[in-house]
């Protein structure tokens, strides 16, 4: 890519946009669109690379990505609306809002014949625990037995968003460990339980309408679709290949860990969003007293483990920030040190599946963001990248 088909909006972060650059044209990732905010203004936006769209465009401002995983936060947004209106507490059963979790067992492993050895769970699954995941729930990406319970079982995968694909037993006792997973899955069908509404229409109403977010949904509609960026797939140092991965555009339910698309100056809006203490452009979208809440430490003494992957054409192993010392809060990982030089102490921080990555430092008033929209996620040239984005906000902004 030359570098005059970029595009910038705001302070130019050269350092940054230097990495992105050198990433590119060494084959390490395939382009970058990245954005960095305060409280009450965009700082910085750009654009790198080719996007591998068929008309041939290179990446602009107006890219709609996979959100993937960046989705649970808004998720996240939206049950603890519903919990500062009082509709459930956090230490409630599950199963009081969604019966079918009681009937959900532990996976033990498997007999001679290959059938699945599942126990009663010790402890109930509670709203925390979805929020957290510690509700003992895994996915099939970083945990080997699951992956094969759905092989076993013949599920459908995932992002088919079938009744069924969500239909995989627990790997421990609820409560009592860590495991990244489709917990938020859960806490969207309980939203949808306690609001009576989808959650793409209860997103609209009382999120995305709030923020300004007119890009973002779970279905992609015809000018979503025009600007669209696929998944690629790191297939050598400098290789990429276009995937068919997309997200199922007629969900039987709709995927509250993973399915929504949008832009980066839409998400650019959520994250602000937190740093304005819950108002959104348009109007109030949490009590600051919840965003307050939703920054805590809500796993107390457990750790985090390193996320072996099943799937690595999906993802690397994944150990973010090892050198800290991390938590789970209502939403995000949560750093309980300041990173010298990054984000402070109690920030938040998580990404999406095709290596996009976000942070949110309300000590500091700044919030930023880079989409790369390829797999495998955690690859450490993307990474790189992030960390550049990052740092260089931090020498500008702070």
């Amino acid at each position: 890519m030359q570098k005059h088909s970029a595009q910038h909006e705001g302070t130019v972060l050269e350092a940054y946009e230097a990495a992105a650059q050198k990433a590119i044209d060494n084959g390490k990732i395939p382009g970058a669109v990245a954005t960095v905010g305060s409280a009450d203004a965009l700082l910085h936006a750009s654009a790198f690379g080719p996007s591998n769209r068929a008309d041939g465009r290179p990446h602009t401002l107006d890219d709609v990505f996979m959100i993937a995983s960046m989705t649970k936060a808004v998720t996240s947004v939206a049950a603890a609306q519903l919990l500062e209106q009082g509709h459930f507490s956090l230490d409630q059963p599950a199963e009081e809002i969604l019966p079918q979790i009681a009937d959900h067992k532990v996976l033990t492993g498997f007999d001679e014949n290959d059938r699945p050895i599942l126990r009663d769970p010790k402890t109930k699954v509670t709203m925390r625990h979805l929020f957290t995941h510690t509700s003992g729930h895994s996915s099939d990406v970083w945990n080997d037995n699951t992956l094969h319970y759905a092989q076993v079982m013949e599920l459908p995968g995932i992002p088919e968003c079938k009744h069924e694909s969500f239909h995989l037993p627990l790997v421990f006792d609820p409560g009592t460990g860590w495991e990244y997973s489709i917990a938020t899955d859960f806490l969207g069908m309980a939203i949808e339980r306690v609001s009576g509404m989808r959650l793409e229409e209860y997103f609209r109403k009382h999120i995305f309408d709030p923020i300004g977010m007119d890009w973002t949904s779970f279905i992609i509609s015809p000018r979503q679709r025009a600007e669209l960026v696929p998944v690629r797939a790191k297939k050598g140092p400098d290789a990429f290949e276009l995937m068919d991965f997309e997200i199922s555009q007629t969900p039987e339910q709709y995927m509250g860990g993973a399915g929504l698309y949008g832009t980066a100056g839409d998400y650019q809006k959520f994250l602000q969003m937190f740093l304005n203490d819950g108002e959104g452009a348009n109007g109030r979208v949490l009590r600051p007293e919840t965003v307050d809440l939703m920054f805590g430490n809500h796993i107390g003494d457990i750790e985090l483990p390193v996320m072996k992957t099943s799937l690595p054409d999906l993802s690397a192993d994944v150990n973010l920030i090892p050198e800290m010392p991390r938590k789970w809060s209502l939403c995000a990982l949560t750093n309980l040190a300041d990173i010298p030089g990054r984000r402070r102490a109690g920030s938040q921080f998580w990404a999406g599946l095709a290596c996009s990555y976000y942070w949110i430092d309300r000590k500091s008033g700044l919030a930023g963001q880079v989409f790369m929209s390829y797999f495998p996620f955690a690859d450490p040239d993307g990474l790189e990248v992030f960390d550049a984005l990052e740092a260089d906000a931090y020498r500008h902004f702070s």
